[in-house]
């Protein structure tokens, strides 16, 4: 009996020796389903992931001053592709983890029953988007009221969150009555309210990219949990947080 607890002492040390913290920065839309990831990364990996969430924008500008962060889950590809060509990432480990939806959503129960006439009516104070500088999803906002000619219009009206979590606490809080927002934090959210699905035609996609940043190159957690993104029970998580995945 003495034999086996030593046995398994020991083993728990190889463990605890072998496990590691991956420090990741994450894109803003991103949070509920990371924390997901999160959870069930570290329950069967062993390792520990510490996350920082933000605009991709902001990210970007923290990783190009060296910030420390072992990898970056972007909510676009253009930043990473400047990442890379600016040499802070490990080669060719770049890969789409979800793609992103964008929703117009709103607090009030069936306010969006007719979403594109309520947006051309203009009887509303204020919307709300990410800014489409440095976040994304507020650049896919700027694209649909460009498709349906009203960018120019609403100029007065719209209010600027610096990320898509605070774009959507605008509406949450009612201090805007609908807003541009991530199909995921819809889903996430349990207090109702109406919601338009943006037809993917009116914007770009937004292909959500995930790359291994210079630091992490020999960091074991930091490879793991980017091997685990593309792994099916990860991508079954993503899905049901309402993004698509390739």
């Amino acid at each position: 009996m003495n034999q086996f607890f030593t046995i398994l002492a020991l083993f728990l040390c190889v463990q605890l020796a072998q496990a590691e913290t991956a420090t990741l920065a994450i894109a803003a839309n991103f949070t509920d389903a990371s924390q997901a990831l999160i959870q069930e990364f570290e329950k069967t990996s062993g390792h520990t992931v510490k996350a920082s969430y933000g605009s991709t924008g902001k990210l970007f500008a923290q990783i190009s001053h060296a910030a420390p962060f072992d990898a970056l889950l972007a909510a676009d590809e253009e930043s990473v592709i400047k990442l890379d060509a600016a040499g802070l990432t490990v080669s060719r480990t770049r890969f789409t983890y979800a793609r992103g939806k964008l929703v117009l959503w709103s607090a009030k129960p069936d306010l969006l029953t007719h979403p594109e006439q309520y947006l051309k009516a203009s009887r509303y104070a204020h919307i709300a988007i990410a800014n489409p500088q440095t976040a994304p999803y507020g650049a896919a906002a700027q694209q649909v009221l460009q498709h349906l000619g009203m960018w120019s219009a609403l100029q007065s009206r719209l209010v600027q969150g610096d990320s898509i979590a605070q774009t959507f606490q605008f509406v949450a809080t009612q201090n805007a009555e609908a807003g541009f927002v991530a199909r995921s934090q819809v889903l996430a959210w349990k207090s109702g309210g109406s919601s338009w699905n943006i037809p993917e035609q009116y914007y770009s996609p937004i292909n959500q990219k995930a790359v291994l940043l210079t630091r992490g190159e020999n960091n074991p957690a930091a490879i793991s949990f980017l091997d685990f993104l593309k792994s099916e029970p990860a991508r079954k998580i993503i899905r049901d947080f309402g993004y698509g995945v390739d």
